[in-house]
C-alpha cells in the first residue's frame, strides 16, 4: 500500500493490525540482591541519601530483568512528560509492521492542514519518517511548547524537510493524529490494547480531553489525557501518566528487543531503525537521536549503543543493552520540586559509580 486511503475505510484498516492482543501478563519484577548484579550495597545507600535530599520521587534499576535497587514510590503514577514520545515509539512500530502506515507518506498525502498560518506545500511535503526524526522543518506553533521550544524555534520556511533537527512538539502531536486516523482508534486504547495489558501494567486507560487550560491548572488524575490549545493548533499533545513500574516493564520490553515471553509486540527490526543516530545533538558526550529516542553514540567511554528518553529534564527511562540494565527516575512534577538537572547528572554518577565491574 504506497498511499493512504485518505481515512474513508476505518474498518479496513482496523481489519489490517494483525498484533495480537495477550492476556495480562504474569510477569513479576522481582529484587535480587545487589552484590549478584556488582552493585555497591554502600554506594546504593548513599544514592538513596541524595534521592532523599534532592527531592526525587522514586528510582528503580533493573539488570536482567531484575530489580537490583529501588527507592521511593514506585507505584506512583506521574506525568511522564516527554517520555510520552517512547511510548509513541512502540505504537508506530506496531502499525508500521503491520501495513497500516507508511512512514514515506506525506502530510499532503494525508491531508494534513493547521490552523493559520497554514502549511505551505513545501512543510506538506514532509514524510512520516521526517516527523519522527523531529526533522520535518515545519515549525508551526503548537500544544505543550515549552519556552526553550519557543525561544529555540526557527522561522517558518527556514529548513527544507529533513534538512535540520529541532526537537519540535508539532511533529510528535501530528504523529499521535496521524496514528489515530490510520487506525481508527485512540491512543490510549492502541497502548492500552498493544503494551499496558500484554506487559501487565497498572495503567487502566482512564483519559480525559483538557482544552485551553490556564497558567495555574492542576494536572487531572487520570492515566492519560489530551491537551489542546485551539489558538496555537488543531493537534492536542498526549500525555501520560505511568508509574516507574510501568515504566520498568515498558524498559524491559526495548532491552527484549520488542519480545515480551513468546510474543514479538514491537518488531526488533523497527527498534534496531528506530534507535539509530539520524541527528547528532551534542558532540561532546556523543548524543544523537534516532525516531522518539535520544542515542548514546559508541564511543572510546563506551562500546555498545544505548537510548533513553527524558521529561522535563528530571525524568528518565533510560535502556542499556551493553549492560542489560534499564534505569527509570521520576520526580513529582505535578507539585513543586527542588529536583534538578544538576541533580539529575548527579544521579546518573552515582548510579554507574556504584557499579563495581
Amino acid at each position: 500500500m504506497n498511499k493512504p486511503l485518505k481515512f474513508l475505510l476505518p474498518i479496513l484498516v482496523t481489519l489490517l493490525v494483525t498484533t495480537k492482543v495477550s492476556a495480562q501478563s504474569s510477569f513479576k519484577l522481582e529484587s535480587i540482591d545487589p552484590i549478584e548484579k556488582k552493585f555497591s550495597k554502600a554506594k546504593l545507600d548513599s544514592l538513596g541519601l541524595f534521592l532523599e535530599q534532592a527531592g526525587s520521587s522514586s528510582l528503580m534499576i533493573l539488570v536482567d530483568g531484575k530489580i537490583v535497587y529501588q527507592w521511593g514510590n514506585t507505584h506512583e503514577k506521574l506525568l511522564v512528560h516527554s517520555i510520552r514520545k517512547a511510548l509513541l515509539n512502540s505504537l508506530y512500530g506496531i502499525y508500521t509492521n503491520n501495513g497500516t502506515i507508511d512512514t514515506t507518506w506525506t502530510l499532503k498525502d494525508l491531508g494534513i492542514k493547521d490552523i493559520a498560518p497554514e502549511l505551505s506545500s513545501l512543510e506538506k511535503s514532509a514524510t512520516i519518517a521526517d516527523l519522527l526524526k523531529s526533522r520535518s522543518g515545519i515549525y508551526h506553533n503548537a500544544a505543550a511548547v515549552s519556552e526553550g521550544m519557543v525561544k529555540n524555534r526557527p522561522e517558518r520556511g527556514l529548513h527544507r524537510p529533513n534538512e535540520f533537527y529541532y526537537y519540535n512538539n508539532w511533529d510528535f502531536n501530528t504523529l499521535g493524529y496521524i496514528l489515530e486516523k490510520c487506525s481508527g482508534e485512540t491512543i490510549y486504547n492502541l497502548f492500552y490494547k498493544h503494551i499496558a495489558q500484554p506487559l501487565g501494567m497498572a495503567y487502566d486507560n482512564k483519559y480525559i480531553t483538557v482544552t485551553d487550560p490556564g497558567e495555574n491548572w492542576e494536572i487531572p488524575d487520570v492515566d492519560g489525557f489530551y491537551q489542546y490549545e485551539t489558538s496555537k493548533s488543531r493537534f492536542p499533545a498526549y500525555h501520560f501518566r505511568l508509574s516507574t513500574r510501568d515504566l520498568a516493564l515498558y524498559g524491559e520490553l526495548y532491552l527484549n528487543k520488542g519480545k515480551w515471553g513468546d510474543e514479538q509486540i514491537v518488531p526488533e527490526q523497527w527498534i534496531e531503525q528506530s534507535t539509530k543516530p539520524y541527528s547528532l545533538t551534542n558532540k561532546f558526550y556523543g548524543i544523537a537521536y534516532g525516531m522518539l529516542w535520544n542515542v548514546l553514540i559508541p564511543n572510546e567511554n563506551r562500546q555498545t549503543k544505548s537510548f533513553y528518553h527524558t521529561g522535563t529534564g528530571v525524568h528518565m527511562l533510560g535502556i542499556y543493552p551493553g549492560s542489560k540494565l534499564v534505569l527509570i527516575h521520576r520526580v513529582n512534577t505535578e507539585k513543586h520540586y527542588t529536583f534538578n538537572k544538576d541533580d539529575f547528572y548527579k544521579m546518573i554518577a552515582m548510579v554507574w559509580d556504584s557499579k563495581e565491574d
